[in-house]
């Protein structure tokens, strides 16, 4: 799963890299597919899932971790498509989107997987 995101990244990336309207016919390009995918697998990892009570706090295993990072970083990206709205297809920024959904809920997915708990946010006028 993992490794076919990464694959999908390069084509994101490549196809930024162009110039608007110049993307070459041999080269990959993200399409509605792929997004579409994605909320798949998030969808049957959800089945395994307890609905969210409150926010979470980016803790856990460092998998869990680095997935937090990845999806910080997946929504800086998808601002600065967005941004670039003109240049950008609109298959790109709803994969982005997708992708960084699919980073949360795979890294809810490994934490219940492990047996580990999650750390929900408490509020200011509830903590101790």
């Amino acid at each position: 799963m993992l490794l076919r995101i990464q694959q999908e990244l390069f084509d994101v990336g490549a196809e930024c890299a162009c110039p608007p309207g110049g993307i070459p016919e041999q080269m990959s390009i993200i399409g509605t597919e792929e997004g579409e995918r994605l909320v798949t697998e998030m969808n049957s990892m959800l089945e395994d899932l307890e609905p969210l009570s409150s926010f979470i706090l980016p803790t856990g295993s460092p998998s869990v971790a680095h997935l937090h990072i990845a999806r910080t970083v997946v929504r800086r990206a998808e601002r600065e498509a967005c941004a670039m709205r003109d240049e950008v297809r609109p298959e790109v920024i709803s994969y982005l989107n997708r992708l960084s959904d699919h980073c949360f809920v795979l890294g809810r997915w490994i934490t219940a997987k492990m047996g580990d708990e999650e750390s929900l946010w408490t509020p200011l006028g509830k903590r101790d």
